[in-house]
């Protein structure tokens, strides 16, 4: 049985939480958050032993993994900490606020051997997964041009507003812009040139709208939650190939040609436990990223996913993007 310390039980440590009460073989032990009462709301219906703070559990916990999720400016501290404890350590997206604290957590990986999954759960998510299917089959054609969009309300479910102060989480280009970041240099690389457009009103990087140059086409990425609450969370993208466009929206996944529409269906996993709030609808993806995890773990195998070294490199893009002249 795997032994999992999770740190930090508020909103995404509630998905995590009811992804390891639904994986076989593995077992919620250990969790920790300085507000007591919402520890114990996830140790429901575990043996789970509760910890006042992270720290405590790394030092205390018998575990075989520990799984971060606490805010963005405590995930370098933390997570190389964790480190020193297990082999097998997850953090929750995005890896690190700056380029210097994620440099400093690949050298500490290194250096203890752990393995390090970092939480970019798009690479996970049914939709996206097919999507990179369907361009690795190369049964469509080349690529001509594609455009992810990630818009959402203010997230006002995070803890003490953290999410919406930016030097703690990096505003929406570094939390949220990240995700189809990340994906999109996971289907194709370092584009040949960017330019983005940033906000320059209101509430600081809360917006930001970027076009990537390869060698023969282009990629929109559009992030904000810069939003009013009242306006639904939507992630979509459509992608144009010579052959098809395949496309996510509305609630639906389809592929267009020239022979007419037809709906992508895909069957998901039933989970026990699910939870709805913030920006998502079931555990989905988390549930999936944490397989694979898990997986690896118990096979004591390589990280090879939305590895240290990736989220490292979505993190300095989005820096980058951030930083230039719009």
């Amino acid at each position: 049985m795997l032994k999992v310390g999770l740190i930090g039980c508020g909103f995404m440590g509630a998905m995590h939480a009811n992804c390891y009460k639904n994986i076989e073989g593995v077992e919620l032990v250990a969790l920790a958050d300085i507000r007591p009462e919402k520890a114990q709301e996830l140790a429901a219906g575990t043996n789970a032993l509760l910890y006042g703070d992270g720290h405590e559990l790394i030092e205390k916990a018998d575990v075989d993994i520990i799984d971060i999720c606490l805010p963005t400016y405590m995930h370098a501290e933390f997570a190389m900490a964790a480190m020193d404890k297990v082999k097998y350590v997850f953090v929750e997206k995005p890896v690190a606020l700056t380029n210097e604290q994620a440099s400093a957590m690949i050298e500490k990986a290194e250096a203890t051997g752990c393995n390090v999954q970092v939480g970019q759960v798009i690479r996970f998510w049914d939709e996206y997964v097919e999507l990179k299917k369907i361009l690795e089959s190369g049964k469509y054609g080349s690529v001509v041009n594609a455009n992810f969009r990630r818009i959402s309300p203010r997230p006002t479910w995070g803890w003490e507003d953290w999410l919406l102060n930016t030097p703690l989480s990096g505003g929406a280009g570094t939390d949220l812009h990240v995700h189809d970041i990340d994906y999109v240099l996971s289907l194709f690389g370092e584009p040949n040139s960017f330019h983005s457009v940033k906000n320059i009103k209101g509430e600081q990087n809360s917006y930001v709208n970027t076009i990537m140059q390869y060698e023969d086409f282009v990629v929109g990425v559009e992030g904000t939650w810069g939003l009013p609450v009242s306006h639904p969370f939507e992630a979509t993208f459509r992608v144009v190939f010579e052959g098809a466009v395949i496309e996510n929206a509305g609630g639906k996944f389809m592929c267009y040609t020239e022979d007419g529409a037809e709906e992508i269906v895909i069957q998901k996993k039933e989970l026990a436990g699910n939870v709805s709030g913030g920006n998502i609808s079931d555990l989905g993806g988390y549930y999936n990223e944490l397989v694979y995890f898990t997986d690896r773990a118990k096979n004591r195998e390589k990280i090879e996913n939305a590895t240290l070294s990736d989220a490292a490199a979505s993190l300095g893009f989005v820096i980058k993007e951030l930083s230039s002249r719009a």
